[in-house]
């Protein structure tokens, strides 16, 4: 977590991003090139299209190679915070829907009363969570996907 209005990337997400880049930077050179970045983006669950892929390429390329060093790297992950915080929130979710009984890939579902008890029991809140389950739960079989249990966070 950060503070507000400060561009702190946290260390957990500075390693995940240094092993991206590794992994990426095949020919071990310290700079990773454009078919690269989409492998790497993607791989951290970007899914740029071409013209943004070229944008973000021009935008961090700060000395102008062609190429992106890993310094160059994470300044536009701070530039970009927000979508470095939606990352990181959308791991945090992925880590919640896990501990309440969902797999890690989305596939699967939570049951609606375990997560009535978590918030009630657990948690001690009082928020109506039933009323939005009832919103979220579309096909109402007691169970959440991951998406309509991300709904919540939205």
């Amino acid at each position: 977590t950060s503070v507000p209005g400060k561009m702190v990337l946290d260390e957990q997400f500075i390693q995940k991003c240094r092993e991206a880049f590794n992994t990426f930077d095949q020919d071990g050179s310290g700079t990773i090139d454009t078919p690269e970045m989409k492998q790497l983006l993607e791989a951290i669950g970007e899914a740029p299209s071409e013209e943004e892929l070229f944008r973000f390429m021009a935008d961090v390329d700060e000395d102008g190679t062609g190429e992106i060093e890993f310094a160059e790297f994470l300044r536009a992950f701070e530039k970009q915070r927000g979508g470095a915080q939606e990352l990181e929130d959308e791991l945090d979710t992925i880590d919640a829907f896990v501990a309440l009984g969902g797999e890690p890939d989305k596939t699967s579902f939570i049951d609606t009363a375990r997560l009535v008890s978590v918030v009630k029991d657990e948690f001690g809140m009082t928020i109506k969570i039933e009323r939005l389950i009832e919103e979220l739960d579309k096909d109402k079989d007691g169970k959440l996907n991951y998406h309509e249990f991300a709904a919540l966070f939205a």
